[in-house]
């Protein structure tokens, strides 16, 4: 019975599997618009889209797109710039991982609002204080995402290469750089979601535009027709950048062996 209802999906083409997706999605977002319980949180899906021109006549929606992916892109390079190096020297020597993993690991386990505050005090009000709160999250779930790829690398490949008289550099640049090479791109697509879902505390800094702050704003003003729409724009941005990360990691690591869905 599995097996052939197994066959029958795999014959539907994604594209196909994709409209039921949305079919299905629309189906539970009217039945939210219309229960009591669910329906202020919920207007109906016109109305949702019918405030993508209210807020484009205010002249905010475009300015809040562009100000968030400012932010969200010059904090999501930044903490991968850092990231990497930094994983890399933890796992490679010992003196580096054991000063500097705890304090990781401690404040990966605080939520960026908590520590907001702080970065505002230190950086001021604006675009920086943003960058900063998102480089710092980006920063550590990609930083121990490659730390643990480049420690799982088979000692074997690292003692061959020694043998045959390789030094430091060219380990690096022929060795751990293809093996952790899928362990990288894990942490591309992990710090991606995390600097998208730290958006709304990274724009409590006293942002001037942003899909965070507009959020906020409508929120306050208990405007939900607009809010929707704003949490969906996140969640679509969040597909491009999936999507976009997906091309990337078929071209780099095509000779990985993957599992069939």
């Amino acid at each position: 019975m599995n097996k052939k209802s197994g066959s029958l999906a795999a014959r539907i083409p994604s594209r196909v599997w994709l409209l039921i997706s949305l079919v299905v999605a629309l189906i539970v977002w009217t039945i939210l618009s219309v229960m009591p319980l669910t329906a202020r949180s919920f207007p109906n899906v016109i109305v949702t889209i019918q405030q993508i021109g209210v807020m484009y006549e205010r002249g905010v929606l475009l300015t809040d797109i562009g100000s968030s992916l400012i932010s969200v892109l010059a904090g999501y390079v930044l903490g991968f710039v850092i990231a990497l190096p930094v994983a890399i020297l933890m796992a490679w020597y010992l003196p580096v991982r054991n000063i500097l993993r705890p304090w990781i690991m401690f404040i990966r386990n605080i939520p960026p609002l908590a520590y907001v505050p702080l970065i505002v005090l230190s950086a001021g009000v604006g675009r920086r204080p943003q960058i900063i709160t998102i480089t710092i999250a980006t920063l550590l779930i990609m930083c121990i995402t490659i730390y643990q790829g480049v420690m799982n690398i088979d000692d074997t490949l690292i003692r061959a290469a020694r043998v045959l008289g390789a030094k430091d550099k060219d380990i690096f640049i022929r060795v751990i750089a293809p093996a952790s090479l899928p362990f990288i791109m894990t942490a591309v697509r992990l710090g991606a979601s995390t600097a998208l879902t730290t958006l709304i505390a990274a724009e409590s800094t006293g942002a001037m535009a942003g899909l965070g702050m507009r959020i906020r704003t409508l929120n306050s003003n208990f405007d939900n027709d607009p809010m929707l729409l704003y949490i969906i724009l996140i969640g679509i941005l969040g597909l491009i950048v999936e999507k976009l990360i997906d091309f990337a990691e078929r071209k780099l690591t095509g000779w990985q062996e993957k599992r069939e869905a």
